[in-house]
């Protein structure tokens, strides 16, 4: 028995499996995530859809806000009906349809679209229940519970690093659909490692081990919640039906300008039902104000972050002089930097502020948070000098060292803010929604997904002359943010107790 709960590095059995099994859903995502943009842009002679830059980044956007959006019904589903064992395999499932239909895409173009429906909805079951299924391996006080974690983060980041480079040179060499196909494989040997290994492991450590018997249950459904699932799922297929017909037509930017004010919309509304109408208290109260303001700057934080296969995207493929030793670097291989800098950095900061505090320097969550948007500012204000470059060039591209370097910086930021900002919001998060605090983070990313791509649109050759206002835009935005968060952080502290 103890073997078994130290059978991987200390960690229980299951965790290596389910590392792998995230890791290669996390190949096939973030291997078809840059294609998204430069297929939908690049014209039908190149193999491409011949769409609008703007129209394109805009479904970028819709695609990735939806991927977060989705993650609060799958997450309920799991909760209440299917199981974390069933959840993550349908979602295995799915998603492995969605990259096949993506596939067919090159005899039918309404299979891509079809695809990223598809995909959206599988990755809806599967994103929470992963994660919930790493927590079941461990007691409530387990110290090993965050080591564990890390394990797992670094499966997602090595899948995240690895599949940009072999898809874009996959895509690069043979064509957009082979790069596609890359992906959909990554997504079937995800799932055949969680039927053939996770599975079995599970079951194993859950009879020798017992730490829960709940992770493969299966609730009952009643006869109601049948009825609203079919019409829900009628309705879903019913619209992709009308939408992939052509007998109603959609505008990808209108879409997103709606999909921002229904968001913000919503969260305000349901906010103002906490603060005025819940059974809150006047301390309860005073931390939700701090929650919707850590809640919004996250979400400015994010909607830059997710410039990457957006504006980012765009301007490596256009201005971005990608040629060394005679081999031009596909590029979708700029995405992988990302990963490799967490990887490699995390680690590093992680032991800073740890040795910060020992030498009685320990900074403060919020003053951390803070970094967080400087490190985005820091990164557009780089993206600013490399767009100045390209006009002062008279349209000539500039070296890659200037994406690598705001990419890098924007990394630091995302190492300083994302589990930050999660834990002060558990610290701070009235009783009441402490449970939802997850589902509340993957809003303020789906706002920023669906905001970056109709900023990302404006990155193209007949609207060069914008680039530097747009870059030095989004640097004054976020390091604004900074400097109203890090100078107003004691105040917030006293108010919220918070550190």
């Amino acid at each position: 028995m103890k073997d078994l709960d130290k059978a991987f590095l200390g960690h229980p059995k299951p965790i290596f499996s389910l590392s792998m099994t995230e890791l290669w859903e996390r190949f096939s995502f973030y291997g078809i995530r840059p294609l998204l943009l430069l297929f939908m842009a690049a014209a039908i002679f190149e193999g491409g859809l011949g769409m609008d830059k703007a129209q394109a980044s805009a479904i970028v956007g819709i695609f990735g806000s939806c991927l977060y959006l989705a993650a609060l019904p799958g997450g309920w589903i799991a909760d209440n009906i299917l199981g974390l064992k069933l959840s993550v395999f349908l979602g295995c499932v799915i998603i492995a349809l969605g990259h096949l239909s993506i596939g067919l895409s090159y005899f039918q173009t309404e299979f891509f679209f079809l695809g990223l429906a598809l995909i959206v909805i599988g990755t809806g079951l599967f994103k929470t229940c992963s994660s919930v299924m790493i927590s079941l391996l461990y007691k409530k006080d387990d110290p090993r519970v965050d080591s564990g974690f890390t394990i797992f983060y670094m499966g997602i980041n090595l899948g995240a690093f690895v599949a940009p480079i072999v898809c874009g040179f996959l895509q690069k060499e043979y064509g957009w659909h082979l790069g596609f196909g890359a992906g959909g494989i990554g997504m079937l040997i995800a799932l055949i490692i969680f039927y053939f290994v996770v599975i079995p492991n599970f079951k194993e450590f859950d009879e020798k081990i017992g730490l829960s018997s709940k992770w493969d249950a299966v609730k009952e459904i009643s006869y109601t919640t049948k009825w609203i699932l079919a019409l829900c799922l009628l309705l879903i297929f019913g619209f992709l039906f009308l939408s992939l017909t052509g007998l109603i037509k959609l505008d990808p930017i209108s879409i997103s300008e709606k999909m921002i004010f229904l968001i913000v919309a919503l969260t305000t509304i349901y906010f103002i039902y906490l603060f005025f109408f819940s059974s809150l208290n006047l301390a309860e109260k005073k931390n939700l104000i701090i929650f919707v303001v850590l809640l919004l700057a996250a979400s400015i934080f994010w909607s830059v972050f997710e410039q990457k296969p957006t504006s980012f995207n765009l301007f490596a493929q256009s201005y971005t002089q990608r040629v060394i030793f005679g081999f031009e670097i596909p590029t979708p291989w700029f995405q992988s930097f990302n990963p490799l800098f967490i990887i490699t950095f995390a680690p590093i900061i992680a032991f800073i502020w740890v040795f910060l505090a020992r030498k009685g320097l320990e900074l403060s969550s919020l003053t951390k948070f803070s970094f967080g948007l400087l490190g985005g500012a820091i990164c557009f204000f780089i993206m600013y000098l490399a767009s100045l470059a390209v006009l002062e060039g008279g349209g000539a591209r500039v070296s890659m060292l200037y994406i690598i370097l705001a990419i890098f910086f924007l990394t630091l930021g995302e190492i300083c803010l994302s589990p930050v900002g999660l834990s002060i919001m558990t610290k701070i998060a009235p009783n009441l929604i402490k449970n939802q605090v997850m589902g509340l983070w993957f809003v303020s990313s789906a706002l920023g997904n669906v905001i970056a791509g109709l900023i990302g649109g404006n990155v193209s050759n007949d609207k060069i002359q914008n680039l530097p206002d747009i870059f030095s835009f989004l640097a004054l935005m976020l390091f604004v943010s900074f400097l109203l968060l890090f100078l107003c952080r004691n105040l917030i502290i006293k108010i919220s107790k918070a550190k």
